[in-house]
């Protein structure tokens, strides 16, 4: 078989579905075990003076991409958005008042749907409850998530006045056709006017999010999508492959699947967008974040440092992650606990003062082995056997064992044994997120779906 032939055989075979590896049990993995009562203990057994990260989940966009695998929907009306924000502040409240006293924040992202359509004043309500119940120090990341349709006005001033100072705007694409495929009509200069505006603002980190492997997408379009990206000078880029699920998000059922490009196109898209970004200057995270060299993302990676949670890869050192609002999910040291979905059941949940779990899973000691090994891969495409064995010990013979094996047999030559490490070769890098796959002890069990591999 010719080195072509080779690749599209590799593609077809590490092409199949499987989690993104965002945390590990993935979600589809929880359960209605873990309630408000569990939750409520964990976290009050966290350490006050150890910094958590906070995510604010904002579940409302005034239009509905059709790309979109978030937890949202559309409003053109602002009053139910009102009324969520007023039940997020009494969770947090119930959370401050769980953990025992204020926390040290040490990162705080809002995500949505788009956070960016909240008010001014609403914004600032939202910041004084936060400072309330978290002890936020001056040097706190902030960052929001900015749809530039969203923003009027008083935006900027609002969210700098919540404290913003960085911030992420989803582009996906500027293809016009592409766009009106997935119903994201935004221009290149509507774009290129908001990340001006936030640069003149004194945000100092900018990422753009891009996708490939969307409907109508070519190799010639995405690369004029990248050459517009990079002319806008981000920090940070986030190129990930559009994940076509419409059996969990049915209004991806808008979307024709005879216009997504097929496994080998999706693969080329990814490895074209890739070269491009490094040609540009970036330094390749993980599977697919690109940063400047000077970035602190950059920086955590080439040192070791670089972890992976629910918003991507970062380099946000904090060990819990407390996730607030509709469908958010938090990982804490015992486990992960997601909130109840629908906006109206969390809403009624917290009004009784109730903490609003809906389901989690408490980490057994397999799972903290084979999470730091999925991690690992996932962020330097690598992990040492001395050092899992040094930090879980008895627990993490059999994985161990399992990677030996695995190495063993791979004759594609991506897994291999190097010293007391185990190994992604450049080569096999592309198929990361199958590779890492190996390790999970889940997968395969009940009825979860996922996107593909590629």
């Amino acid at each position: 078989m010719n080195a072509p032939a080779r690749l599209a055989d590799a593609v077809a075979r590490f092409g199949a579905p499987v989690p993104r590896y965002t945390s590990y049990p993935t979600a589809p993995h929880f359960h209605d075990g873990i309630d408000g009562g569990c939750y409520r203990r964990w976290l009050a057994e966290l350490p006050a003076a150890t910094p958590v990260s906070v995510y604010v989940h904002i579940p409302f966009c005034d239009r509905l991409c059709w790309f979109c695998g978030c937890h949202t929907k559309q409003t053109r009306r602002y009053e139910p958005v009102r009324r969520y924000l007023a039940a997020l502040q009494s969770e947090i409240g119930l959370v401050g008042a769980a953990a025992g006293g204020r926390l040290t924040l040490g990162e705080l992202h809002l995500g949505g749907g788009s956070p960016s359509m909240i008010e001014p004043g609403d914004l600032a309500a939202l910041g004084e409850t936060l400072r309330r119940h978290f002890e936020l120090t001056a040097q706190a990341r902030i960052s929001v998530e900015i749809d530039p349709s969203d923003i009027g006005e008083g935006s900027i001033d609002g969210l700098k006045a919540l404290g913003m100072n960085r911030a992420s705007i989803g582009v996906q694409d500027f293809d016009p056709r592409v766009q009106r495929a997935i119903n994201r009509i935004q221009t290149f200069a509507d774009t290129a006017a908001v990340a001006q505006r936030l640069r003149a603002a004194g945000i100092t980190s900018l990422n753009i999010d891009a996708l490939y492997g969307l409907p109508f997408q070519t190799r010639a379009t995405l690369e004029r999508t990248i050459e517009q990206v990079v002319s806008l000078e981000p920090d940070r880029i986030a190129l990930f492959g559009y994940a076509h699920v419409p059996w969990l998000k049915p209004h991806q059922r808008m979307i024709d699947d005879a216009a997504l490009p097929d496994l080998a196109e999706r693969f080329a898209q990814a490895r074209l967008a890739e070269a491009l970004l490094v040609q540009a200057g970036y330094v390749a995270i993980g599977i697919d974040h690109f940063a400047r060299p000077g970035d602190s993302l950059a920086r955590a990676a080439a040192e070791g440092r670089l972890r992976r949670n629910f918003q991507g890869y970062t380099d946000d050192p904090c060990e819990t992650l407390i996730g607030l609002g509709a469908s958010a999910i938090g990982r804490l040291p015992s486990g992960h606990a997601q909130n109840i979905t629908a906006t109206g059941n969390y809403m009624a949940a917290v009004s009784r003062d109730e903490l609003p779990i809906a389901r989690g899973i408490a980490f057994s000691a397999d799972d903290r082995v084979r999470g730091h090994v999925i991690e690992r891969l996932m962020c330097e495409f690598g992990f040492s056997g001395d050092e899992l064995a040094a930090r879980h010990g008895a627990a993490a013979r059999p994985v161990i064992a399992e990677a030996r094996a695995r190495a063993e047999a791979d004759r594609d030559g991506y897994f291999v044994r190097e010293g007391d490490r185990f190994v992604i070769t450049g080569a096999g890098r592309p198929f990361t997120r199958t590779i890492a796959s190996w390790f999970d002890a889940y997968l395969g069990r009940g009825q979860a779906r996922h996107s593909a591999g590629v």
